[in-house]
């Protein structure tokens, strides 16, 4: 019998939906529109809205990782409600005498909660009562490391791609983490680069490598690029995830 497949997108869409009819029910929050298979939230009489519309909350939207359209401009984050959160400053590892990315001081560090997963070294996640510099939802590249492909448009699922792509799916979705940055903000897709740091102080980016899970990224400089290379060489030598048998 031949494997039925189920489109990624199909499940979260489902539950968007149902949200929605929860929503539309009983709630007084602001109106905003997804797609079947988009990635931002919309006006109603947004033109993007021509093959699908379902209406959800801005809470929703946001939690479940849609980004604001830029052409019609829907309400924002702040516009939902006053946030608790206090704005932090961007905390830059670069400018700082650190010379091994764990433990780190959380303190100093821009608060996100995890709501998408794209693979191994990439995330989107919602920032609340974002810096100037950030957006409410952003997607991360994790800074100085490199794990195989399992998403590329032109590329085959790498080995230990999708092993990679658990490993990071299972312990930070639905997590809160913690964002310190480095000397470029962004990379030349618009995605956000930064280190990751878990709410124990330990720097995820580093732990991908540590455990086999990815290579130190060494094409562009990083401010951990020696240490990085080092838990490489040692994940090399005891044969630890994509580099065992």
């Amino acid at each position: 019998m031949k494997p039925v497949t189920i489109n990624r997108l199909v499940i979260p869409r489902l539950i968007i939906s149902i949200l929605s009819g929860l929503f539309l029910l009983g709630s007084g929050n602001t109106t905003v529109y997804v797609t079947n298979s988009g990635s931002k939230y919309h006006r109603e009489d947004c033109t993007s809205l021509s093959r699908s519309k379902i209406a959800v909350s801005l809470e929703d939207a946001l939690k479940s990782g849609y980004e604001a359209c830029a052409v019609c401009k829907p309400p924002i984050a702040a516009q939902a409600g006053p946030s608790t959160m206090p704005q932090k400053a961007l905390y830059r590892l670069n400018k700082t005498a650190l010379t091994r990315s764990s433990p780190g001081d959380t303190s100093k560090m821009v608060p996100a909660d995890v709501v998408g997963h794209v693979d191994g070294d990439t995330l989107r996640v919602r920032i609340p009562n974002p810096p100037p510099e950030l957006k409410t939802v952003e997607t991360i590249r994790m800074l100085g490391v490199d794990t195989p492909e399992t998403v590329h448009p032109h590329k085959p699922v790498e080995r230990f791609g999708q092993e990679a792509s658990d490993f990071t799916k299972a312990r930070l979705l639905g997590t809160q983490v913690y964002l310190a940055f480095d000397w470029e903000l962004r990379d030349r897709y618009g995605r956000l680069l930064a280190y990751i740091y878990t709410p124990e102080g330990r720097c995820f980016n580093a732990a991908l490598i540590q455990e086999g899970y990815g290579y130190a990224y060494v094409s562009y400089t990083f401010h951990f690029i020696e240490e990085f290379k080092d838990l490489e060489q040692a994940a090399r030598n005891g044969k630890r995830g994509l580099w065992g048998p």
